[in-house]
């Protein structure tokens, strides 16, 4: 099973490119392997897709409030122009539609900072006045100069909804939030008061508080508006278990179809337990070849971590390289005895850790058009502990950032000399894919909270701290000699490819993602900057010779990453992650705002701006997305479904406007499928 870092793909006639705008590259990505599917599983799939896309609306609303409004206008206005689309004003609007349409929203989908027009308001003004009013998003009750007076400072003024999610510790991050999660005049204190009140400190098996709900004041009081077929999103909802009910028909097996039904009594109600009864049949299933997510998943979108961002990953087995974490999973309980943290906080049994590789066949709400490259569910602490999880690699999405980042000119601007370039050429695809096995896998299953512990109370750093834990946990084994004892990499210096490529990213280059002046806010690239900066400096003399573990030394008059030490970088990995474990385990608020404001959060301005200036001759992209590719049923004249063909047909322009028109039922369009809304 040994392996390099020798690319699987091949196919060179595919285009993985559609479209490049502002600071994003668009691509498609294969379904490779769809054809040996049978019929049954080829249905499911699709009513699966299906039931993704009915969930578009949703994660749309969750992010403004205004979002669903302003994208219906936005369409309109581009569907109906009829001036001149080269003009500057209507180039400057295309673009920030397109960038809109990224965000699910009016804001930046990693910044979080609201899209700035470059075109005028008195254009976008004159295009809403060529409109008629049918063709208006209004509001029940509401003029068309009332809807202006509303979206034109939502749109064009900086002040105005400024930042989807705040999390800076030092504000009410509820407050200054701009995202559709609370309602008017709630507060961080309220929200925290309201659900310590609800909690049971020596509840064993605890619900996820406030994941599917919406917090909103009436009459002074707090209260929870729960997401559910008879809640907020209904509409979407009924459309969701639509689809879920046809894809039961065709489940693979009774595990699966147990775990599907279980899901749609958890929409109907909106009842937690029922999520976690769902998250456990779900887990331990590790039979069937078709597997999906759908639901109300990571809550990186709550300031507080709590409530979970709508989101759907449809797919299928990649029995070949499923053969690599499946060993990995097997040795769960060697790589928990093994960690360099305190015995307190670690698993005496590791319970149930499946995972497997898989071809994603559709991306849906949070996870469109960017998505993870990994998951690792459900992410209850209790349910982990005692019932397992489920970690999968998305590797044909892997592979399509991969191919379309060949020759590209990167390594050759950013890694410091020849040798370092050759062991990232030959081992950093297998240790990148590596890294995201063992992130997901161990990383997020691995440790335990004390009894106890309340699993929100890191608050706004929670994101980042477990993400860096994770992160940690695959960094230090990814050099053990375990993994060659188990076949899964053929050389011991395999793992300096992802060493460096760690470094160099959470050090260097992922600052293009940022803009001049900004602080790091995402809570991935927090979790890297934590760790390549407490490297940096705890590193200081401790390296071989008495140098620096690694340093930032200057070559030619431009900056680059140096490892002086890969064992003791190694070492160090192992210290900081004891170190996070124990803020985790222990709930330490104090501890992890210490860590995460003194090494993830500020930007050396000088680095950046040299980071930006070499980027920008390179004209690479710092953020990419995908769009889908199209299922489409073969029916016959009695009209039974033969075969359903998948097709790579769109564009991104197209993608999207095809969606708004059949997938928006919270706005009462569902194109195609109308004869379905309301079903249920």
């Amino acid at each position: 099973m040994a392996t390099t870092g020798a690319n699987a793909v091949e196919n060179k006639d595919f285009n993985f490119h559609v479209d490049r705008f502002a600071d994003i590259e668009v691509l498609r990505y294969e379904v490779p392997e769809y054809s040996r599917l049978s019929l049954d599983q080829k249905k499911m799939l699709y009513y699966l897709s299906q039931a993704a896309q009915m969930g578009r609306d949703i994660i749309w609303d969750q992010n403004g409030r205004y979002n669903l409004q302003i994208r219906q206008l936005l369409e309109k206005i581009y569907t109906k122009y009829d001036g001149d689309r080269n003009s500057k004003d209507f180039k400057a609007f295309e673009k920030y539609l397109k960038q809109v349409w990224f965000g699910n929203g009016i804001h930046h989908h990693y910044s979080t900072d609201k899209f700035q027009p470059e075109f005028s308001q008195a254009f976008f003004e004159e295009q809403v006045g060529k409109l008629g009013n049918c063709c208006l998003p209004l509001q029940p009750g509401q003029t068309r100069e009332q809807m202006l007076s509303v979206l034109v400072p939502v749109i064009f003024d900086p002040s105005v909804m400024a930042k989807r999610v705040n999390q800076d510790g030092t504000q009410d991050v509820i407050a200054t939030s701009a995202n559709n999660l609370y309602g008017d005049g709630v507060t961080q204190a309220e929200v925290e008061a309201y659900y310590n009140s609800i909690k049971k400190a020596d509840d064993p098996t605890p619900i996820s508080y406030g994941l599917n709900s919406r917090v909103v004041k009436e009459n002074g009081k707090i209260k929870e508006q729960h997401y559910s077929l008879n809640g907020v999103y209904g509409p979407a909802i009924s459309q969701i278990i639509y689809w879920l009910d046809m894809a039961k028909n065709v489940a693979e097996n009774d595990a699966q179809r147990a775990y599907i039904t279980k899901l749609i009594d958890y929409y109907i109600t909106g009842d937690l337990r029922l999520f976690d009864e769902y998250s456990i049949l779900w887990a331990e299933d590790t039979k069937s070849d078709i597997d999906f997510v759908n639901g109300f998943i990571e809550s990186y979108g709550d300031p507080l971590g709590m409530t979970g961002a709508w989101e759907s990953y449809v797919n299928f087995r990649n029995g070949k390289s499923s053969a690599r974490t499946e060993t990995i999973s097997s040795n769960a309980q060697w790589f928990e005895d093994n960690s360099p943290v305190d015995k307190r906080f670690k698993k005496d049994k590791v319970k149930g850790v499946s995972a497997k590789v898989i071809t994603a066949a559709m991306l849906a709400g949070d996870a469109f058009p960017a998505t993870a490259i990994g998951i690792n569910l459900p992410n209850s602490n209790w349910i982990r502990a005692q019932h397992g999880s489920k970690s999968v690699t998305l590797e044909n999405i892997t592979e399509a950032y991969e191919m379309a980042s060949h020759g590209n000119g990167f390594n050759e601007e950013f890694v410091i000399d020849a040798p370092t370039r050759k062991i990232m050429e030959d081992y950093l695809y297998i240790t990148d894919m590596l890294h995201t096995d063992l992130h997901e896998c161990l990383g997020h299953a691995s440790g335990q909270l004390l009894p106890g512990v309340d699993p929100d109370a890191l608050k706004e750093h929670g994101s980042t701290l477990e993400e860096a834990r994770a992160d940690l946990f695959a960094l230090y084994y990814l050099a053990d000699p375990k993994l060659l004892e188990l076949g899964i990499l053929d050389n011991p210096e395999a793992y300096k490819a992802e060493y460096y490529k760690y470094l160099l990213n959470g050090l260097m280059t992922q600052l293009n993602r940022i803009e001049p002046g900004k602080d790091v806010e995402e809570a991935h690239m927090r979790n890297r900057q934590l760790i390549a900066r407490w490297i940096l400096e705890n590193g200081r003399k401790k390296g071989k010779g008495g140098k620096d573990v690694v340093e930032l030394t200057k070559k030619g008059g431009k900056t680059f990453v140096k490892v002086n030490d890969y064992p003791k970088m190694r070492e160090l990995i192992g210290t900081l992650l004891a170190e996070v474990q124990r803020i985790k385990s222990e709930g330490d608020y104090k501890g992890g705002n210490e860590l995460v404001q003194k090494y993830a959060v500020k930007v050396d301005p000088k680095l950046h701006k040299e980071v930006l200036s070499r980027y920008s001759k390179l004209d690479i992209p710092p953020y990419r997305g995908f769009i889908n590719p199209v299922y489409t049923p073969v029916v016959n004249e009695a009209g039974e479904i033969t075969d359903i063909e998948i097709s790579y047909p769109e564009n991104y322009v197209g993608q999207m406007l095809r969606l708004s028109r059949e997938y928006s039922p919270l706005t009462g369009k569902c194109g195609k499928t109308a004869k379905v809304c309301g079903a249920k």
